[in-house]
C-alpha cells in the first residue's frame, strides 16, 4: 500500500527496473524465483494505482475490482510463499533448509486458508486520505493469521545462512509492526517503500552471489 496512485506507480516502476536487475544476475535456475520477487513487488504496486484510480473514478469500476483481486490475492495468499520457497531454494545448508521448508509450509498452509476465505467471502476497498482501507472482514481470524505470515516469512529469512537475507528478516520484524501501526493509526501508508527496499535487498544479495567466487563455488556444489 501507498499514500497515492502516482506513489504507487513511481515505486512500483523502481522495484521493477531493479527486478530486471536482480533477474539479470541468476545463475541456476534455483535462483530465479528470489529474483523475480522484486519484479512481482513492483507489479504490485502499478496494481493498486489501478485500484486508487477505480475509486477516484479515472478507470472502469470493474477494472478496479480485477485490480483490488489481483492485489490482496498477491499480498494474502502469493507472496509469503513465494518468498519463504525462494530462500528455501537457495540455502545451502541442509540443517538450515529444513527450518526454512517448515516456514514455507505454515506460509502455505495460511495462504490456503485465506485463498478459500477470499472466495467464499467478498472483499472490498476504501479510500481513505493517504491510504486504501481494504476489507477483508470475509477472512475470519483474519489478523492471527496474517500473524502467521509474518512469523512464516520473518522466519524463513532469519534462518537463512545469507547475512543480507538474514538481516532483511530482522528488518522485517521491525519495519512490520512500525509500518501497520501507521496505516491502521491513518496517518500514512509506506508499504510501497518497504517494498522497494526489500526490492533493493534482494537485488543486492543477487550481485553479491554473482560476484562472490567464495559463495559462487558454495552455489556450484549445490546446484
Amino acid at each position: 500500500m501507498c499514500f497515492s496512485p502516482e506513489a504507487d506507480l513511481a515505486v512500483g516502476t523502481i522495484a521493477i527496473a531493479v527486478g530486471v536487475d536482480a533477474l539479470r544476475h541468476v545463475r541456476i535456475t534455483r535462483q530465479i524465483p528470489l529474483a523475480s520477487v522484486p519484479l512481482l513487488l513492483g507489479a504490485h504496486q502499478v496494481t493498486e494505482a489501478f485500484v486508487w484510480w477505480g475509486l477516484q473514478g479515472h478507470v472502469a469500476h470493474s477494472v478496479e475490482r480485477v485490480a483490488l483481486w489481483i492485489y490482496l490475492l498477491f499480498a494474502l495468499v502469493a507472496l509469503p510463499p513465494i518468498l519463504t520457497i525462494a530462500v528455501g531454494l537457495v540455502e545451502q545448508s541442509a540443517g538450515r533448509r529444513k527450518v526454512i521448508w517448515a516456514f514455507a509450509g505454515i506460509a502455505t498452509a495460511v495462504a490456503t486458508v485465506l485463498a478459500f476465505a477470499m472466495f467464499r467471502g467478498s472483499i472490498g476497498s476504501v479510500m481513505q486520505h493517504h491510504y486504501i482501507a481494504y476489507d477483508t472482514s470475509a477472512l475470519a481470524d483474519g489478523g492471527r493469521l496474517t500473524a502467521l505470515y509474518v512469523v512464516a516469512t520473518c522466519g524463513a529469512l532469519l534462518a537463512s545462512t545469507y547475512r543480507d537475507l538474514e538481516l532483511l528478516g530482522a528488518l522485517n520484524l521491525v519495519a512490520v509492526p512500525v509500518l501497520a501501526w501507521l496505516s491502521l493509526s491513518g496517518f500514512i501508508s509506506l508499504w510501497c517503500f518497504w517494498a522497494a527496499i526489500v526490492s533493493i535487498v534482494i537485488a543486492f544479495h543477487m550481485r553479491r552471489v554473482t560476484n562472490d567466487p567464495g559463495t559462487r563455488l558454495a552455489v556450484a556444489v549445490h546446484s
